[in-house]
């Protein structure tokens, strides 16, 4: 029988652990694709250099959440995970294809969850794969199924938003305030991360505050509100920046976010369901898209 070795992750895995993770996704997108969605690719490499550098901040922070599977000195599994205040996050949860099915996810998940063992709440975005989705149920995780909007916006859509500004990392503690009172804890150091890779926009008003984490197409990768009405405009805003006549795509809604479904369909864009939202100890957080990863 092939011995496996679960030992802690260091710096030198990133790269190996930056290629699983890309075709092991990838293999599960072609699975689980339907006609309708935009074709999978896989990952490309600006967005693995995004994902080493979102990992390697995470083994700095969070060294004991972070494990690897070895098969004859080979890394062919990861699992990487971080605490923020009282909630335990996995980041990254991949195996190699050819060495699934032989009990390594589940060790590494096992070992990964520890490192949450004091966090009152729990939560990570989860594919569509069945054997990964039972596996989270039997660790306690309640399932909420996730949509996701495509499409090109339509620009006589778009309507006037005001006091959407860009932000700094002068906005920290206002992001990290947003953080608590909408998914029970802070990103705290993260935040420096997704500023690294991420157009901030920020709304602040009497009546609430929100953020949003756009990328380069026009996508809101992460929104905090603290109202649906800001929430709903910083959305509009990060929607507004796209390149007109392409597609956007704006990920992990869940059904507590009905505001965010309403902003794509207003903008004509297709909605389609993948994924799970995996979550222990609290409800959906609202008004809030995740990011993939940071949470």
């Amino acid at each position: 029988m092939t011995q496996v070795l679960i030992r802690p992750a260091h710096e030198t895995d990133l790269e190996a652990m930056s290629a699983i993770t890309a075709t092991s996704y990838h293999e599960v997108n072609e699975r689980t694709f339907q006609r309708s969605w935009p074709d999978p690719e896989i990952r490309p490499p600006a967005r693995n250099g995004k994902w080493i550098n979102r990992t390697r901040h995470t083994l700095t922070t969070d060294p004991e959440g972070c494990w690897v599977a070895e098969i004859d000195g080979e890394v062919v599994g990861g699992a990487i995970s971080r605490a923020r205040e009282l909630m335990w996050i996995l980041a990254s949860f991949a195996v190699r294809p050819e060495c699934q099915g032989q009990g390594i996810g589940e060790q590494l998940l096992a070992a990964a969850m520890h490192h949450g063992r004091g966090c009152l709440r729990g939560m990570f975005a989860a594919s569509a794969d069945p054997v990964a989705v039972r596996r989270y149920r039997l660790a306690g995780f309640t399932l909420h199924p996730q949509m996701f909007l495509t499409g090109v916006v339509d620009r006589d859509a778009i309507p006037v938003v005001e006091r959407v500004r860009d932000g700094s990392a002068g906005d920290i503690d206002l992001l990290n305030s947003i953080d608590r009172q909408t998914r029970g804890a802070a990103h705290l150091s993260d935040h420096e991360v997704l500023l690294d890779q991420f157009r901030l926009i920020v709304c602040e008003r009497n009546s609430g505050s929100a953020y949003a984490y756009v990328d380069e197409t026009g996508a809101p990768n992460l929104v905090a509100a603290t109202s649906r009405r800001t929430a709903t405009d910083v959305m509009w805003e990060a929607l507004a920046s796209s390149t007109p006549g392409e597609t956007v795509s704006v990920r992990h809604i869940t059904a507590a976010n009905e505001w965010a479904v309403d902003v794509g369909m207003a903008a004509r864009m297709s909605l389609h369901q993948s994924g799970y939202l995996c979550l222990r100890g609290m409800q959906p957080p609202s008004p809030y898209l995740h990011h993939g990863s940071m949470l």
